[in-house]
């Protein structure tokens, strides 16, 4: 499995390099291309982020609501674990901003 991907990935490497073509590139497109790369990049920051935190807070929440239903002084203790997984969209966010600041 993992020869395939990497024969993959080398087909698709070589092919961009094959078709790569450095001096009919305007600086004004060149400039709008990565405008657009570093759109790209912090969309899939934020994205992945919050996904991922939708399902940690998703699988935390469930743990503490069922610990809560069974002792409710648990409650103080488990619910700041579902603001931690939270955390991770916020660090997405940030990440994004960083993109798009520099």
């Amino acid at each position: 499995m993992i020869r395939k991907l990497l024969t993959a990935a080398g087909l698709i490497f070589a092919g961009a390099l094959v078709f790569a073509n450095e001096g009919s590139v305007s600086p004004e497109a060149a400039t709008s291309s990565v405008a657009g790369i570093k759109y790209l990049s912090a969309a899939i920051a934020v994205g992945i982020a919050c996904i991922a935190g939708g399902m940690a807070v998703g699988r935390i929440g469930a743990a503490a609501m069922g610990a809560m239903s069974e002792n409710a002084e648990l409650s103080g203790k488990a619910l700041p674990f579902v603001g931690l997984a939270e955390g991770i969209c916020l660090w997405g966010f940030l990440v994004a901003l960083l993109i798009l600041l520099f």
